[in-house]
């Protein structure tokens, strides 16, 4: 077996993937609390706060979300909300601590004339001081190249699953359609949030599959999300749903701590299912950000005064968001 290294490696294969999977759980967390630890401060956590900015009525099939048209029951469709309701938003989650803000929207592909809008509310999120993130769904390298322009720090497309699994739960787009949008992100100049989810029916062997994909990634996502799928009635997915247990839920945890040892790890999805015990498992497994606030897209999520009182009783802080980097073209020769 392959021991993980502080260096990021994108060759792992899945077999030196399982064997650091079924370690032993005490020795699993050992291993990848001392690689966190190198590499980030073990009493800081990041705080993101996730905003819908359009809610509803996506053509994709996905089946784990409430917010495709194709499933009854579902999220009626929205319109894109206005610039200054976005930015009113982001102000309340930077007054309530949050770090990074993250916009939404329940798109197949943004349409060109929504672009100007989007780019205003990245350029005013980070006029308040805010980290930016966007999922807009697919993008063109002229989306990109707009993105950037206003500022985007991150853009969050997840894989979702393992190859083998992915055709099961969506057959509007591939996961070759996922990996060219991180290619065009990536080529922009944009950090990557990409992650998956779990619990929807996947094997063991699916969860280990996709971490495996990320780290085997040119560079390693900056950000990567870990969902626990959550019950939403109506979706192809409550037919062969089954909770991923918090022990698994932190093996999962720990094997992307170890695989990419320099990626922020956020608990997203389902925590509010979690108990503060789990998502301190977690926490030691190499977890080191959060969203924070009532309302994840469309599911519920811990309020942050229940994530104040837990970090408070742990000694743990919210991180500050790290200064941009200066830009090269701009800095004075010396």
């Amino acid at each position: 077996m392959s021991a993980a290294t502080d260096t990021p490696r994108h060759d792992w294969t899945e077999a030196e993937a399982r064997a650091l999977y079924d370690l032993p759980f005490p020795e699993l967390l050992f291993r990848a609390q001392t690689v966190h630890r190198r590499n980030f401060d073990p009493a800081e956590i990041e705080t993101a706060t996730l905003l819908s900015i359009k809610t509803g009525g996506c053509p994709e099939d996905c089946g784990y979300c409430a917010q495709s048209a194709k499933w009854e029951g579902g999220v009626k469709a929205g319109k894109l909300m206005q610039v200054d309701a976005v930015l009113a938003e982001a102000r309340r989650a930077r007054d309530g601590g949050a770090t990074r803000f993250c916009m939404g929207a329940a798109w197949r592909s943004p349409k060109d004339r929504d672009m100007d809008a989007v780019c205003a509310m990245i350029a005013g999120v980070k006029a308040l001081g805010l980290e930016t993130c966007v999922t807009l769904g697919m993008l063109t390298p002229p989306q990109v190249e707009q993105l950037a322009g206003a500022g985007l720090d991150y853009y969050n497309h997840n894989i979702d699953s393992s190859r083998e699994f992915y055709p099961r739960i969506i057959t509007t787009r591939s996961m070759d359609d996922r990996l060219q949008t991180l290619a065009h992100v990536r080529a922009g100049g944009i950090k990557v949030c990409c992650g998956g989810i779990v619990g929807m029916g996947e094997t063991v062997a699916d969860r280990i599959s996709m971490l495996v994909m990320l780290a085997g990634l040119e560079h390693h996502p900056e950000s990567v999300p870990l969902n626990m799928w959550q019950r939403i009635e109506g979706t192809p997915v409550m037919a062969m749903a089954e909770p991923a247990g918090a022990i698994a839920y932190a093996r999962l945890v720990a094997l992307a701590r170890l695989l990419m040892p320099q990626s922020v790890l956020r608990l997203s999805a389902g925590r509010n299912a979690m108990s503060d015990e789990a998502q301190v498992l977690c926490f030691l497994a190499g977890a080191n950000s959060i969203f924070t606030g009532d309302v994840l897209l469309t599911t519920e999520n811990p309020g942050r005064d229940r994530d104040a009182m837990m970090l408070a009783e742990l000694g743990m802080r919210a991180a500050r968001p790290q200064p941009a980097p200066a830009c090269p073209s701009c800095a004075t020769a010396t």
